[in-house]
């Protein structure tokens, strides 16, 4: 960070309606630096002759926590997490001036939240107001996320060993849904046996899970998951639980009935032979798009032979005829965030290269919407396989592998 300071707030609670508030979940970048995730809270790291972090969190209050729960407080959280100084929330204005005091460098995420850019606005301006006495304020501004970006985008073993086991609980829930959804009616009910999985773990939803069946497969962030299940229909599930923060992300995409159509098993093939080639490319030395460029060209193939498309498979990829069935990406970081922080293209324009700790999701589909180059049996077929992969010095680790994923393994698992 050089010499300088830093200031990193937690996210703020959230009220649903009237009183209700929804379940609070911290800042990923303060907690990435701190551990700490009460609301209320804000992290100053101080760099120079003299280094120091000072947290300022509520107060410890017996009266509230009869209401709320447990709180730490200043003095506590300062023992417990290892903080040098801590101070009560409430003195936040009274004490950061004196902190922002004849600093050289602000690092902070400005335009990230409005309202702490109009508190540290005040702050540097009461700075300012003592120009006369020889303090100065900072002259520079450096956003604080972009730092710590990089510092994510590598995991620690501690933080790789937290998603294998995030990774090892989603999988069993999308196990336990493919083995019970043939006794189940509606996407909702689907749902709930994820729900009842990750919560046995005690872990969350680390996102607003997609159960689609049918057509609705074809909708990639559909999650309304309120429709019935048909035989004959395949169902697209995309789910991941959170755990300590850390999060996975799954998807797997099975029959209804609990048998694949000769239809529905070719194009299920060639999305997993997508899959399989773009994981082979996740691996050190690989620049971050190989993976997609192994997937399209394995996806490109596919459709012309199956007369999707038209011409050599170079020419499907060139003029992106595919994209009518393919229109994402292949992955994209993973860590504390779904979509995790990090760049994928470095300042001159160049893909990153993989290396070790990196974590991704590896994830080709293929939606086939209703249209006249496609013949009718493949109509609304929506298909995605992802998972969760870990670069290793060596290769890679498929974090989720526990997720069967190949025809003779979910029908298996099905008709059990």
């Amino acid at each position: 960070m050089g010499t300088g300071i830093a200031i990193i707030p937690t996210a703020a609670e959230a009220i649903r309606n009237r009183d209700s508030h929804y379940p609070y979940r911290f800042d990923s970048y303060f907690y990435y630096l701190t551990g700490f995730t009460e609301p209320e809270a804000l992290v100053v790291l101080v760099a120079g002759d003299t280094s120091k972090s000072i947290l300022f969190c509520r107060d410890k209050d017996v009266e509230r926590e009869v209401w709320d729960g447990f709180r730490y407080g200043p003095d506590a959280a300062k023992a417990e997490f290892g903080f040098d100084e801590a101070y009560s929330f409430s003195q936040l204005d009274e004490i950061m001036p004196k902190l922002l005091a004849n600093q050289p460098v602000l690092f902070h995420s400005l335009g990230a939240n409005m309202r702490w850019d109009r508190r540290v606005t005040g702050w540097l301006n009461a700075v300012k107001t003592q120009v006369r006495t020889g303090i100065s304020a900072p002259e520079t501004i450096r956003d604080v996320h972009q730092l710590v970006d990089k510092m994510r985008l590598i995991k620690s073993p501690y933080e790789q060993d937290l998603m294998r086991r995030s990774g090892h609980i989603a999988s069993a829930a999308h196990n336990r849904a493919m083995h019970r959804t043939r006794k189940l009616k509606f996407e909702y009910e689907v749902e709930a046996e994820f729900l009842h999985e990750f919560r046995r773990h005690n872990t969350l939803p680390s996102y607003n899970p997609i159960v689609a069946g049918g057509a609705n497969a074809c909708t990639l962030h559909y999650n309304a998951n309120d429709c019935a299940l048909k035989d004959g229909d395949l169902l697209l599930i995309d789910a991941g639980c959170e755990l300590e923060g850390y999060a996975s992300d799954i998807t797997r995409t099975f029959p209804v009935s609990g048998k694949f159509s000769a239809v529905q098993k070719d194009i299920y093939e060639m999305v997993l032979a997508a899959q399989v080639a773009a994981i082979e490319k996740a691996k050190p030395g690989e620049h971050w798009n190989a993976p997609h460029d192994a997937a399209v060209r394995v996806l490109a193939q596919g459709l012309v032979d199956f007369g999707f498309c038209q011409g050599s498979v170079d020419a499907v990829i060139e003029s992106g005829a595919f994209r009518q069935f393919y229109m994402h990406r292949t992955g994209h970081w993973l860590g504390l965030d779904v979509h995790d922080a990090g760049d994928y293209k470095s300042k001159s324009g160049e893909w990153l290269t993989l290396q070790a700790g990196h974590m991704l999701t590896v994830e080709p589909g293929c939606y086939i919407r209703p249209a006249d180059n496609v013949p009718e049996a493949f109509w609304n077929i929506g298909i995605r396989i992802e998972d969760d992969v870990v670069i290793t010095d060596s290769g890679n680790e498929v974090l989720t592998k526990d997720a069967v994923k190949t025809v003779a393994e979910i029908e298996a698992l099905m008709q059990s």
